[in-house]
């Protein structure tokens, strides 16, 4: 009896690693009325892991619906009028998002896979193969989650697939985004291509001295050399880069500049 009650005790201890995902959110994207209301309901109905938040029937309102709701997962159709799946993808210099095409042409499979889908569902969905691409979304949000990145006063760890990577954060100059990984560029002029999206830096860096001025640039303010309202806006770094700065962003980075220069 106690061997029995010692073992499932070991049992609940183990249970959290399994249950760290709670729902992914996600959108429907799919031109046709009928393949947005079939999918949603077979997702409703057999996929308890995911909550869809949204549907949209074209690339523009897809999109619109990216920056509302933030998903974790798009459910993605190719071919639809105007602009397709693949050109919705190209909306964005970084994807914070997990990709899954559902098309009824199977010849596109090869595309999907070199543009960073997730997986490709053939239509008329079968629910087997959906629950099977819904368990591999959840097994890679499991390790999204597992491998955030870890700062503190002077370091940057960087989890890797065979241990980490430390980098001293006052060496790093400028982050520059690069599809899904992000360009590392350092005070010695070297630079480490990251597996992690400049979104992950932000969170990690941007309560310090970094700041992202553009949505492909987050720098480090103490490496600003100068800054410019003319052209539309761009800064100068101390390693020679020119960096456009976004318009609704300027503001923020002027008074945080200030704020780390008053603290220095």
């Amino acid at each position: 009896m106690n061997g029995a009650e010692s073992s499932n005790t070991n049992k609940k201890i183990s249970m959290p690693v399994q249950l760290i995902p709670v729902k992914l959110r996600a959108i429907i994207v799919d031109d046709e009325l009928h393949g947005r209301e079939n999918l949603n309901k077979i997702i409703d109905d057999y996929c308890p892991e995911i909550e869809i938040r949204g549907l949209a029937e074209s690339v523009m309102q897809a999109k619109e619906l990216v920056n509302e709701i933030d998903p974790d997962v798009v459910f993605l159709d190719i071919n639809m009028p105007v602009l397709d799946g693949f050109d919705f993808l190209d909306q964005f210099d970084e994807r914070d998002f997990m990709a899954v095409f559902v098309s009824a042409h199977e010849e596109f499979g090869i595309k999907a896979v070199k543009a960073g889908a997730v997986d490709y569902l053939l239509k008329p969905v079968s629910i087997k193969e959906l629950r099977q691409t819904v368990t591999k979304l959840v097994t890679l949000q499991n390790k999204n989650i597992n491998d955030k990145l870890i700062i503190d006063a002077e370091k940057l760890i960087i989890p890797s697939a065979n241990g980490f990577n430390v980098v001293v954060i006052d060496q790093i100059v400028r982050l520059e985004a690069d599809g899904c990984y992000t360009k590392l560029i350092k005070n010695d002029g070297k630079h480490d291509i990251i597996s992690r999206t400049l979104k992950d830096f932000e969170n990690a860096l941007t309560k310090t001295k970094f700041f992202r001025i553009h949505k492909s640039h987050i720098v480090n303010l103490n490496y600003v050399k100068s800054y410019t309202s003319k052209d539309g806006g761009y800064v100068i770094m101390t390693d020679g880069s020119k960096i456009e700065i976004s318009r609704r962003k300027a503001p923020d980075f002027v008074q945080k500049i200030k704020t780390v220069i008053n603290t220095v």
